[in-house]
């Protein structure tokens, strides 16, 4: 029987510690009515008896406190909520007690946010990770020595798993199903909970933001250039000109700041203004593309899926209300 102790981090979001649980716990109902015994031991693992979730709005119950975990073959850490260093220093218990349970053998796995408490272990370093593509900049500040993957829905480095955005966390939660008890039983679990498989990236949902929590004023001026005139073709000359600064310089510190080169930076804030008008407006895919300064046809359609995992029109047919 392989022990899960699910986490009942304080602030923690909800639907990803009980919707953890539910699918677990499911499998087992799954193998009662074939006559096999259950496989999962799922255990609700907290640094109190009662935790306080989601804001205040809801109390969870721990079956153990986290010194009362004899044995653990997986650790499944649950999205946090709210100001993340105050939910870090809150919930700082846990994380020499998951460096020591990994030592013995136990994988651990994040679901979205969850990322920042894992990563705060040590347990990333030189590792890929992904979580919600919202807190990209955020995390990559906080530990610039985790490779983050914002466009994947889920990773596995080797018994270390974590998943992207929001409900994604369902398809880490198959994932692991799948691992432990078969594909059958995660198709079934999938099927029952109505959950779409085969997600392997969230660029379709990513909304390019930009990134400026840094301090290079001259990089944010050049961001700012980009954001406004992204309808013209900019080049990294012209911004290295425009700034009195040389192009290499330039791409330098481009790139220490936003972590996304000048040419990405170009690209991403084209194609979010690409997205925005293929989800609103009723212009074919070649006036959008001549709208946001491209004019090579074979280009855009590339850039695009690079950004979102669709072309174009797969785009416009899945957001565009008007043409369903």
């Amino acid at each position: 029987m392989k022990h899960i102790s699910i986490l009942i981090p304080k602030g923690a979001i909800l639907g990803s510690l009980e919707g953890s649980r539910q699918l677990f716990s499911q499998v087992n109902e799954f193998l009662k009515t074939k006559g096999a015994p259950p496989l999962f031991k799922v255990e609700l693992v907290g640094l109190t008896k009662e935790t306080p979730l989601s804001g205040g709005s809801f109390t969870a119950h721990s079956h153990l406190l986290i010194d009362e975990v004899e044995k653990t073959d997986l650790i499944i850490i649950p999205a946090l909520d709210g100001d993340i260093p105050t939910a870090l220093e809150n919930n700082r218990d846990f994380i020499p007690w998951i460096v020591e349970k990994h030592k013995a053998g136990a994988e651990v796995a994040s679901l979205c946010m969850g990322a920042f408490l894992l990563a705060s272990t040590g347990l990333l370093s030189g590792r890929k990770c992904a979580t919600h593509w919202m807190a990209e900049g955020t995390f990559r500040s906080m530990f610039p020595d985790v490779t983050l993957v914002t466009e994947k829905v889920i990773t596995d480095q080797n018994g270390i798993y974590s998943s992207g955005g929001a409900f994604s966390y369902l398809n880490l939660i198959l994932y692991l199903i799948e691992k432990y008890a078969g594909r059958e039983m995660s198709n079934l679990a999938a099927k029952v909970f109505a959950i779409e498989v085969e997600r392997d990236n969230q660029l379709s949902f990513t909304i390019f933001q930009g990134q400026k929590g840094h301090e290079d004023e001259q990089v944010k001026k050049a961001q700012e250039f980009i954001e406004q005139n992204f309808h013209e073709k900019i080049s990294v000359d012209q911004l290295a000109s425009m700034f009195a600064l040389g192009r290499r310089n330039l791409e330098r510190r481009f790139k220490k700041a936003t972590s996304n080169t000048v040419v990405e930076y170009i690209q991403r804030v084209k194609i979010e203004a690409a997205k925005m008008s293929l989800e609103s407006s009723r212009e074919n895919v070649n006036e959008v593309m001549y709208k946001v300064g491209y004019t090579d046809n074979k280009a855009f359609r590339s850039t695009f899926k690079k950004f979102t995992g669709l072309s174009p029109l797969q785009y416009k047919g899945k957001y565009n209300r008007d043409l369903n």
